[in-house]
């Protein structure tokens, strides 16, 4: 820990680089509290749980800026999966609470990069984060589309807020936008 403060991302020589507290200030996207059938035989949450965690904060996410039912259907135009990575940081137990947070890591003419972080809120600590990458799609022929102008400018907005602050997230570093 670092000054007293409770640490969310630690580098290799157990130096906090981000406070708990600058992860809690981005926007959030899902919060559960883990309920027992989430368990596996380790006595933790299997990790089925935390993609389906995932991926209730991403629809939220894409929702927010513009990517919703709606948009799909009178578009024809949605967003494919196209890349993740998971990394798993501390056990989070039944009973516990978790906040899922986004930030967006960078943009394309089709496709965005962003990075959610689960905190476990219960022990102030970071549980996991996913790194993704999804590609905007033309639904009527499955392929890689531009993204539409008015998406693009929340996706700038977003993305520009996001470049001002002050630390790296824990990256795989083989994803590139």
């Amino acid at each position: 820990m670092s000054d007293g403060l409770e640490c969310g991302i630690w580098d290799k020589k157990g130096v906090c680089l981000v406070p708990i507290v600058q992860l809690e200030a981005l926007p959030l996207y899902h919060r559960k509290t883990i309920p027992s059938d989430y368990l596996d035989v380790m006595g933790h949450m299997n990790i089925r749980w935390y993609m389906a965690l995932y991926d209730r904060a991403g629809w939220k996410f894409f929702s927010a800026h513009g990517l919703d039912q709606e948009y799909y259907r009178e578009q024809q135009a949605g967003v494919f999966a196209f890349k993740h990575f998971i990394q798993y940081f501390a056990e989070v137990r039944v009973g516990q609470k978790v906040a899922l947070r986004t930030r967006l890591l960078g943009r394309s003419e089709k496709r965005f990069h962003f990075i959610h972080f689960m905190i476990n809120e219960t022990t102030g600590q970071l549980a996991s984060t996913l790194e993704g990458l999804v590609v905007h799609v033309d639904l009527k022929i499955r392929r890689a589309a531009p993204i539409t102008p008015y998406i693009v400018e929340k996706l700038n907005a977003t993305l520009e807020a996001d470049q001002q602050l002050d630390w790296e997230p824990p990256l795989c570093g083989v994803i590139k936008t």
